[in-house]
């Protein structure tokens, strides 16, 4: 696709005075108070705003606490628990992906709606209702099997389905108006960059959170039959619903999203939202980040079942060495925010990541039942592992969408789309293959069982992979378009700004 550079890249205003192009919006005094040129609107989603006040970004965090609490135990328990109760390990899967589905189209219909309709608020209010009833009704039991008197493994997987579908569309609205709202509520770069940086300390809270929760119940209630199961979880999930809703509710009620009256003229600096296809870097950023999820997710969903089945760990190891993970994480996430960032630093701590997954992928193809204590050794590794992919796969995103504020709901909708259906795929392929025996002690076959392979060698592919995508990026030098005739830097605030941004581990988990 031709794009225009320059004063053909924009419509003339009314005043005769065009539109600026991307580096003269980046030349801001570092206050973010310099002024746009007369006749010139200011964007809320331009580098040119005014510093959020600080209790506004501790607010901002309570809007996704109980995305992340749910999340948390989306991917880490659901197969565990669904096969617990009496589901095959296709019909967990085929559960799953049902709602991957759903989760995937909400994401790509609701960032196209956001942009065109706004109302990030109503969005997002409506989202976490639909979170907070469906989650409780996956967690808490089946209630359409209670009131229709049926124990059948069909009905049960159909009943679930049904509610895994309506929480990810909920979950959808919740996370991309969120995401969204970075841009309408300040345009100064340090205060997008607190914004996600709160929102990602509130995500390892929320995860370490929920991980608790299991902890104790898997500590205090036996789990010994499907009806012990039930309330194990349920146990859990029902706090969980409580907080998050809480936090939620206190998002919404002090929280103002700012409305602004577009004008013709900014509708014509909008960038459309199929110009996104006509740039090589949105399909590498695709790439990048669905691998990115791929290995987080599916790693998650499969430590589990490893420990129980190939270590033959007891049930707290099921919530300790997950939080572990994103501890690890966490502490690796504020010693990343500390650097100076430009794409050469970006490429490489992504690159660092992929070599630490090949080494823990190693790890637990080898790791036998008599090594289980070094299991929180390699949890410490993938947890800093996910980081250094996680962090600069959610900069990625916010380099491509650069200062265009209008249209980055769509991105982030179109890449959360691609990366959901992935994982929901990747996962279903591998339960469907998931007939390995329960391993025993002194059993040497262990070392080759459906977990050991997806975390071993498959695992270790996609981050192969994801480390040839980036490589092939161009980060710290100008765009690859032969069609401009001028030379257009990346936006190098970009880079910094997400930092500890949408989503690190936890929010991965969708």
């Amino acid at each position: 696709m031709e794009q225009a550079t320059g004063s053909e890249a924009f419509p003339a205003q009314p005043g005769g005075a065009d539109c600026p192009d991307l580096e003269s919006l980046l030349r801001v005094r570092p206050d973010g108070a310099e002024k746009l040129p007369a006749g010139q609107v200011a964007l809320l989603g331009s580098p040119c705003g005014t510093p959020i006040p600080k209790k506004n970004v501790f607010l901002y965090g309570f809007g996704h606490v109980l995305n992340d609490l749910c999340s948390a135990a989306w991917f880490t328990y659901l197969l565990l628990f669904l096969t617990h109760i009496g589901l095959s390990p296709s019909q967990a899967a085929l559960v799953l992906m049902c709602g991957q589905v759903a989760d995937g189209l909400a994401t790509l219909v609701a960032g196209r709606m956001m942009d065109a309709f706004g109302h990030l608020k109503l969005w997002h209010a409506g989202g976490s209702a639909l979170v907070a009833l469906s989650f409780s009704s996956i967690f808490g039991g089946c209630l359409p099997c209670f009131i229709f008197g049926t124990s059948s493994s069909a009905f049960m997987t159909a009943s679930y389905a049904v509610f895994a579908s309506v929480f990810n569309v909920g979950w959808a609205c919740v996370q991309v108006s969120h995401m969204a709202l970075v841009a309408c509520l300040t345009a100064h770069p340090s205060s997008r960059v607190a914004l996600n940086s709160c929102r990602n300390a509130f995500t390892m809270i929320s995860n370490l959170g929920l991980y608790g929760l299991a902890y104790l119940a898997f500590t205090n209630m036996p789990g010994n039959n499907p009806e012990e199961v039930q309330r194990q979880f349920t146990a859990v999930a029902l706090p969980a619903v409580a907080i998050g809703s809480a936090f939620v509710l206190v998002f919404l009620f002090t929280i103002r999203e700012p409305s602004v009256a577009r004008t013709q003229h900014e509708r014509g600096c909008a960038r459309g939202w199929k110009s996104w296809f006509g740039q090589a870097l949105y399909y590498q950023v695709a790439a990048a980040c669905t691998l990115t999820r791929l290995i987080a997710n599916v790693s998650q969903a499969m430590i589990p079942f490893f420990l129980v089945r190939d270590l033959l760990m007891g049930q707290s190891a099921q919530a300790v060495v997950p939080a572990l993970i994103f501890l690890c994480s966490f502490l690796a996430s504020i010693i990343l925010q500390e650097l100076h960032w430009n794409g050469g630093r970006l490429r490489a701590c992504f690159l660092g990541g992929c070599a630490l997954w090949l080494l823990s992928s190693a790890g637990f193809f080898w790791l036998r039942p008599g090594w289980c204590p070094a299991i929180y050794g390699l949890a410490a590794l993938v947890g800093t592992a996910n980081a250094l992919m996680l962090v600069p796969a959610v900069s990625l995103q916010a380099v491509l969408v650069g200062s265009d504020a209008d249209g980055c709901a769509f991105v982030y909708g179109s890449l959360g789309f691609l990366d959901k259906m992935a994982c929901g795929a990747a996962l279903y392929a591998i339960e469907m293959f998931n007939v390995q025996p329960v391993c025993t002690v002194g059993d040497d076959s262990c070392h080759v069982s459906l977990e050991r392979w997806v975390l071993g060698p498959l695992v270790g592919v996609w981050a192969i992979m994801a480390a040839a995508v980036v490589l092939t990026m161009r980060l710290d030098c100008e765009e690859a378009d032969p069609e401009l005739p001028t030379k257009r830097k990346v936006d190098e605030a970009g880079i910094r700004e997400p930092l500890l941004g949408a989503e690190t581990v936890g929010a991965g988990l969708h």
